[in-house]
């Protein structure tokens, strides 16, 4: 779970782990190189091969500002594979959203939800440059 400066939670997971106990999310985005399965809540599927960047960056835009935006009064997830790579990397754009500066959320995120989030260079690149003009 990661805690971003306005209080705002947001639980990231890897999709390959057991699904964590307790309540279940109201929204999720799911980070994928294909569909993920069907589950019982409001989530949305971005296409993000492993160790990659998205697919489709204003897409992603404007799913990783929806997950921000309804953070404010749900439970919501961000979830890939392993909860790393991926994961970190959107979870790192999110923060960018709450106002850390885009140099500081990557440090921000291994801090505060896995100390390997956020995996290669170009994940790292793309972070720096994320655009968190509203959507």
């Amino acid at each position: 779970m990661l805690r971003l400066p306005s209080g705002r939670l947001v639980r990231g997971r890897g999709l390959r782990n057991p699904l964590p106990t307790g309540p279940s999310p109201a929204y999720a985005v799911y980070l994928l190189g294909k569909r993920p399965p069907e589950v019982a809540w409001d989530s949305d599927w971005l296409r993000w091969p492993d160790f990659r960047l998205p697919s489709d960056r204003d897409r992603a835009a404007t799913l990783l500002g929806e997950v921000w935006r309804r953070a404010a009064h749900e439970r919501v997830e961000v979830a890939c594979g392993g909860g790393r790579g991926r994961t970190g990397t959107a979870l790192a754009c999110i923060a960018v959203l709450d106002g850390v500066p885009p140099a500081e959320a990557v440090a921000f995120v291994r801090q505060h939800y896995d100390k390997h989030a956020v995996e290669t260079p170009w994940q790292r690149r793309y972070v720096r440059r994320f655009d968190a003009s509203p959507r």
